[in-house]
Formats: structure tokens, C-alpha cells, sequence
């Protein structure tokens, strides 16, 4: 067995999460922290000797991950969501830095598979510190969503992907954007950030040229278009909604 914890939180993940186990059964053990799952999600989980499935009424996302991250045995950690499943070439590598004991993290690729397809090869992928140290990473717990874990120590961009499968179609990657949006408001107007006539109106077509030029979605044909439009409304979401809190609190406070 891989001397490393793999922690994941769910909820409803029943439709992926077979593969996502299936990828890492021969880790020494799987921490699941559900939310409330009712669809399969317990029973698959149960089904695999290394797993171990709890629940925990939802926290938030850094949170929740903390809690489970805080429940691992090993000293060397992997996180994935229900929804991910770990490549081979991924898998080697882990191995690899836990006997070369050198470095303390890995920045890993996430390969969206959008409406059923891999990002092509010419895309560039996001990447995030997905395996480390356990005594060496910790996340931001002021972070709402897209929550990161800060590595005290090297880290190292890894070869093998991540492959995340939850975009399965359009109305769930606008769904999920839409909840995101919420979130990264709120954590702004907390964080006192004030929103940008300039921003708003700017920011959806910088944001398209971004996705679909520079970080290369052409090369994904249609699917790249239609995903670079929607990561831009995204961006546009979360500074109007960020106009809407302000609009919303200063009302209230002069009533």
C-alpha cells in the first residue's frame, strides 16, 4: 500500500465516485467527509477496504477540507473532490516523491473533462497543491471557494493529471458557476474590496480572451468556446453580484 491518506468531502458524488476510489484503493487509507448525501455515495464508499466515510453538516470549502485533512494517519496527504479521479502517470509520481523524501508538494494539473472530453494536450490546465506534506500545508480558511492549500516548504509542478469529471454539462457548469459567484462575493465584501464600473464592464471580454486565447481552450474546438464564454460570464457574476451585496447592505443601513 502507498503510505499516503487520500481526504475527500462529498456530496452526492455517487455518480463518480467509484472511479475516484477506484483510482486510489491501493493508498493505505481514504478519509470521505459527506455533507448529506443521499444517493449512493455511502454505499460505494463502504464498499472499499481502505475507505472511511463520515459525516459533517457543511462548513464551507477550506473548512470542510480541514476537518478532513485534520482526520489523515499519514504524514504524506492527497486531496481530490468526488468528482476527480487520479491519473496513472499522477499515481508514479506520488510513489516516486514519497521514497525520494526530497520536496514537500506537488502543484498538479486538473484536466477538466468538459461535456465528456479531456482538455486537449495544447491547453493550459490549472494547477493546485494537491499532494503534500501533511505538516507542511494548511489552507486559507478566509477563502469561500476555489480554496488553496499554502505549502510552508518546495514545491514542484507534477507531469501527471487529475482528471475532474463533475462538468458534465452545460447546465452543471453554469449551475456550479452560479453558486461560486455567490461566494466569491461575499468573501469580497467581507474582505472590504469595493466593485469597479471599469471592472464590470471589461472584465467578461478580457476574461473570454484569456480562457479561450491564452490559456489555449481553442484547441478544444466548440466545447473550448462554449467553456471560455462561460468562465467569462463567471467573472462577470462575481463583480455584479459584489455591486448587487453593496447596493443591497447600503439600502438597509439607511432605512
Amino acid at each position: 500500500m502507498i503510505p499516503c491518506s487520500v481526504y475527500i468531502v462529498t456530496l452526492n458524488c455517487g455518480a463518480w465516485l467509484q472511479d475516484t476510489l477506484e483510482s486510489v484503493k491501493d493508498f493505505s487509507e481514504v478519509i470521505i467527509l459527506d455533507s448529506g448525501s443521499t444517493d449512493d455515495t455511502y454505499a460505494i464508499a463502504r464498499s472499499f477496504a481502505n475507505t472511511r466515510i463520515s459525516h459533517q453538516d457543511w462548513q464551507g470549502y477550506a473548512v470542510q477540507k480541514s476537518l478532513a485533512l485534520a482526520q489523515c494517519k499519514n504524514d504524506w496527504v492527497l486531496n481530490l473532490d468526488g468528482d476527480e479521479v487520479l491519473s496513472l502517470e499522477l499515481k508514479a509520481e506520488i510513489e516516486h516523491t514519497i521514497q525520494d523524501n526530497q520536496i514537500d508538494a506537488l502543484i498538479i494539473p486538473i484536466n477538466d473533462v468538459f461535456l465528456g472530453v479531456p482538455n486537449s494536450k495544447h491547453t493550459k490546465k490549472h494547477a493546485k497543491v494537491r499532494f503534500f506534506r501533511k505538516s507542511k500545508g494548511q489552507y486559507d480558511l478566509e477563502n469561500k471557494v476555489h480554496e488553496n492549500v499554502i505549502v510552508d516548504g518546495q514545491s514542484v509542478k507534477a507531469e501527471g493529471d487529475i482528471y475532474h469529471y463533475g462538468e458534465s454539462s452545460i447546465f452543471v457548469k453554469v449551475e456550479k458557476n452560479n453558486q461560486y459567484s455567490n461566494l466569491k462575493a461575499v468573501e469580497k465584501y467581507q474582505k472590504g474590496k469595493s466593485p469597479s464600473i471599469l471592472k464590470l464592464v471589461m472584465v467578461m471580454p478580457l476574461m473570454f480572451i484569456k480562457s479561450y486565447f491564452f490559456r489555449r481552450n481553442y484547441a478544444n474546438g466548440w466545447r473550448g468556446f462554449v467553456g471560455s464564454m462561460i468562465n467569462a460570464f463567471y467573472a462577470f457574476l462575481k463583480e455584479a453580484k459584489l455591486f448587487e451585496k453593496r447596493s443591497y447592505n447600503k439600502r438597509n443601513s439607511e432605512d
